[in-house]
Parts: structure tokens; sequence; C-alpha cells
């Protein structure tokens, strides 16, 4: 088919347009990486989309399809998207969360684009995480540090052209998730984080689709898979391939957001200084859910007990 045929069955009008299969969806994100598909057919697509409203099925067959189109990359345990605008959060306090992760032995993926937001980039050098140019430096990455960040424009460069589409239409397209829904390395767990919670129960019934074993969706810092200690969090996602979602209690009674922490950068991290209670919370609380992602027994204990000595030496 066309993309043109695509656009029409989304854009046909009242009692005759519909939505795109799941396989109707991954031939549309098939044409589109092409490079083949006229520009104004592209945008037709997404705007249609972006009115609508997209569906599991459609996530999921533009996630499956951006996935085959990428080369082979080196296994992990754990998928770790990171595409928020980071406009309401401070410091990337998830990228040590990833790396206590990976101090239990897992393998953890990191990629994204934040658009104009630096902070996380920043962060990446400041918490010593690699950043991979290609597979291989993926895989020399992971062997040596068991984390490693993928920038989606090394990653995918057609998915990526497709995300800056935004600057064009001036309107968020589905290509948002579609990244959040990547997966490069095929991992059996992945954990998301959503800025509106609507998109929560969306990806998890796209991830069910696409037969994956065990994700964590949150609504978290400025959208960053990011758990904030003071408020209740509301889980969304699969276990087992099924279904799940959950409630997990705050941990801390403060009153603030995550831009109101203490520190607003990592540069710390190299200096040996202790890590104030909030930020603490902050980053063993997020590590616990990804290892309950990965099915770590007792992941709030596990957490805790990788947190370097120094961090746990300042006072409430």
């Amino acid at each position: 088919m066309s993309l043109a045929h695509h656009v029409q069955t989304l854009g046909r009008g009242p009692g005759r347009s519909r939505s795109l299969t799941q396989d109707e969806a991954a031939d549309a994100m098939r044409l589109i990486l092409s490079g083949n598909c006229a520009p104004e057919a592209v945008g037709a697509l997404l705007m249609l989309l972006r009115m609508k409203g997209e569906t599991a099925d459609e996530i999921a067959g533009f996630a499956a399809s951006a996935q085959n189109a990428l080369p082979e990359m080196p296994t992990v345990d754990l998928d770790w998207p990171s595409y928020a605008a980071g406009r309401t959060r401070g410091a990337p306090w998830f990228l040590l969360s990833a790396k206590l992760v990976a101090a239990t032995g897992k393998r953890v993926l990191l990629h994204g684009w934040n658009g104009s937001d630096p902070k996380v980039r920043a962060g990446l050098a400041e918490a010593g995480i690699s950043v991979a140019r290609n597979s291989d430096d993926a895989a020399r990455a992971l062997d040596r540090d068991g984390i490693v960040y993928a920038p989606l424009e090394n990653l995918h460069p057609g998915l990526f052209r497709l995300l800056c589409l935004r600057d064009t239409l001036g309107l968020r397209s589905c290509i948002n998730t579609v990244c959040r829904m990547l997966n490069p390395a095929r991992a059996k767990s992945s954990v998301q984080g959503v800025f509106h919670p609507s998109y929560r129960l969306l990806q998890a019934d796209a991830a069910q689709r696409l037969g994956w074993q065990s994700l964590t969706v949150i609504k978290g810092g400025g959208g960053e898979f990011e758990r904030m200690p003071n408020k209740d969090i509301a889980g969304f996602g699969l276990r087992h391939g099924c279904a799940w979602d959950t409630v997990f209690a705050a941990t801390l009674p403060d009153i603030r957001r995550l831009s109101d922490t203490d520190l607003q950068s990592l540069s710390w991290f190299s200096e040996d200084m202790p890590l104030p209670v909030f930020e603490k919370a902050i980053v063993t609380g997020t590590a616990a859910l990804a290892l309950d992602t990965i099915g770590v027994p007792s992941a709030s204990e596990v957490a805790c007990s990788l947190l370097p000595n120094h961090w746990t030496d300042h006072a409430a």
C-alpha cells in the first residue's frame, strides 16, 4: 500500500474514517522510514493521528517497524527511554538510579533525546555514563560498565527526523510515544515516564500487543521515569506479560517539587559529597521501581544497600 492509502483511512471523514490496524500502522511506518514518501503525506498522517488520538494498535505497529529498522543491539536486561523536554524538572537524578540498577549486575540501555533541554546530556558525563555512537560502542560500554546511553540521533536517524518534525508542525505527534516504545535491544523489561497520565495505559496496552513481559509506566518528574518520593505514585504496565497496576505509597512527607531540590545538577557526583535526604529518596525510590520491574526481590532494600557510603552521611 502507499502512504496515501493510510492517510485516506484516517481522514475520509465522519462515518468513513477509522483507526489503523496494527499491521497497517506497521506498514505506514515502514513506508515513512524508507524515505520515499512525500513530506506532505507524512505530515498529514501524523496530524490526523494527533487530532484523532492514537490507539494502542497504532503505537504498537509504528514501534515494531521502527525497531525492525535498527541494527542489532547488544543484549540488555532493562530498557530505559528518556524523551522528556525537562521544563518542569530539576537535575536528572534518574541517571544515578540507573547506575544503581547496573551495580546489581543488570545491563541497562538508556536512550533518548530531550529537545533543547541540556540537563540529561550534561548529567551523563557528570554521572560517568558512556555515550554510544553505534551498537559496537554500546556493547563495549555495557561489558565494561553495565550501562550506556544511546542518543536517538545516532541510534535511529530516521525516527529522529520524524521526532524533529514537531519544529515544523508546531505540535507534538505520536512519534514521542513511539520513541518511548522503541526498546532498541528488545529487552524483556522496560521503565517509562510520561508527563500526561492518559499515556500510561496507552503505552501499557501497546507493550502487551508487542509481547513485552515486564513494564512500569509512571507519571514521573518532568515526564521522565523518576519517582517523586513525597507523592503516591500510580504505576501501570505489565508483569509476566499480563496487565498490571498498583500504587506506590509516598516515602517522605516533604511538600516540594523535583525542581525545588537542594542540588540542581549532578556536578557534585565526582566530589564524594553527601546526598541530601530528598534527593537520596528520589534516587533510591526510582531505582527500586526499576529493580521491581526486572523482578529483583526486596527491590527497595536492594536499592538502599547499593548507595555509596558517602551518600548516607547526610542527616535529615
